[in-house]
């Protein structure tokens, strides 16, 4: 067995708990009503911390699918 191998399940759940809180991060901005569709449509450009939050959610996410990947490859 590699290191690789070994270090590679301990990523993914670091990198999975990120993830999520990303992804709270994201919702905790778009109130209540946003989660059952409630509120209008409006258009805005993310600016600030909530284009790094999109960024790192984005990331984060393929980070994850790759590490994922990995792991099915390795095994």
């Amino acid at each position: 067995m590699s290191i690789f191998t070994k270090i590679l399940p301990i990523v993914q759940i670091v990198i999975s708990v990120l993830l999520i809180i990303a992804i709270l991060l994201q919702q905790r901005g778009q109130g209540l009503g946003g989660i059952f569709g409630g509120e209008g449509i409006s258009f805005h450009k993310k600016r600030g911390f909530e284009k790094i939050i999109f960024t790192s959610t984005i990331v984060l996410g393929i980070m994850f699918a790759l590490t994922a990947v990995a792991s099915l490859i390795l095994k």
